[in-house]
């Protein structure tokens, strides 16, 4: 049966590879792309979507109350697949009201606009509105830090420490209140660092490739050592994908790649690809370019997730590993 599915911040960089793929695989679905076209949202992203009749974008905020009823009400839609947050750590340090704002009121009104358009009451769904589903992608960085040992599993107790942790983890908790209290069908994901086309400038990656190409220095925080378990961005969106259609309501999926580097091997890894597919005119290595700058403060020294529920009662497997998913990665900014 074909339905509306209301897709939230997918100008941003995992859902821009994440409506393609969407609108691709369910043709007979629409889709509604609702993006705020902040600074890291890019309609350039989508430009294989403008051909698409099965899909549609709207510029609009997740704040505007207004305008999400009115999405509901014109589109019958009945599902939402929730992206859109303020993400960038450095940013909620200089600014966490906006990630407040953003993150915790703006998912209070899209689910309290679902709870209401789909249900006739707490645990009682309107006829036909049965199947209806709201899928929360959050982080893993809700659970804080982890010393050298150990992943964060869905029992994991929180302990966010930046102002945008916070403000995911108060998004979590809204969406499982709407679950336990109004019985909504909804799941949630947890993912580790995403990497891949598309991402903005300010993440590691992009950045540092950016700043090479410049022959800028490469900055790293404190020694390099912050450990994080990165993600190919396409995986991400399989398993989305798979925990919005085959997920358990009420629960938790965590997703993560297997693939645990320290910054310093990131970026060491990155310039001696570029040594090869696009060396320097000096003839010297852009390893020489790294600088170390003073850390971030409150970094969380590292995030490793285990990903096996997802694995065994859902089947996903990560098909990049960090070492084929990276070259596709650079390769895609050197194009």
């Amino acid at each position: 049966m074909s339905q509306t599915v209301l897709i939230t911040g997918g100008a941003g960089f995992i859902g821009s590879n994440f409506v393609p793929y969407f609108c691709q695989k369910y043709p007979n679905d629409h889709i509604i792309n609702l993006d705020k076209l902040t600074y890291a949202g890019n309609l350039d992203n989508l430009k294989e979507c403008e051909t698409m009749s099965n899909y549609t974008f709207i510029q609009g905020d997740i704040c505007d109350r207004a305008l999400i009823e009115k999405l509901f009400v014109e589109n019958d839609i009945r599902g939402v697949i929730h992206f859109a947050a303020e993400s960038h750590v450095d940013n909620s340090i200089k600014n966490p009201g906006a990630f407040i704002k953003t993150n915790i009121e703006g998912t209070f009104n899209l689910i309290d606009v679902a709870f209401r358009h789909w249900m006739e009451g707490p645990s009682k769904a309107k006829p036909g509105y049965e199947s209806c589903r709201f899928h929360h992608i959050s982080t893993d960085e809700v659970y804080g830090a982890l010393g050298q040992e150990g992943y964060f599993t869905e029992k994991t107790p929180y302990a966010p420490n930046s102002p945008y942790s916070a403000s995911k983890a108060g998004s979590d908790f809204i969406v499982r209140a709407y679950h336990h209290t109004f019985g909504m069908n909804v799941t949630t994901s947890n993912c580790s660092n995403n990497y891949g086309p598309k991402q903005h400038p300010e993440k590691l990656i992009p950045h540092i490739i950016q700043k090479a190409l410049a022959e800028q220095p490469l900055p790293i925080y404190g020694k390099g050592d912050n450990v994080r378990d990165w993600l190919y961005v396409l995986d991400h969106c399989k398993a989305i994908d798979l925990i919005y259609h085959t997920g358990k309501s009420g629960e938790t999926y965590n997703v993560g790649g297997h693939n645990e580097r320290n910054n310093i091997t990131i970026v060491k890894t990155i310039c001696s690809i570029l040594d090869e597919k696009r060396p320097r005119a000096n003839g010297q290595k852009y390893e020489d370019l790294i600088t170390f700058v003073p850390d971030r403060a409150g970094h969380d020294f590292r995030y490793a997730i285990d990903a096996t529920k997802l694995e065994t009662e859902l089947g996903w497997k990560a098909e990049e590993t960090f070492d084929t998913g990276i070259i596709k990665t650079v390769e895609w900014y050197l194009k």
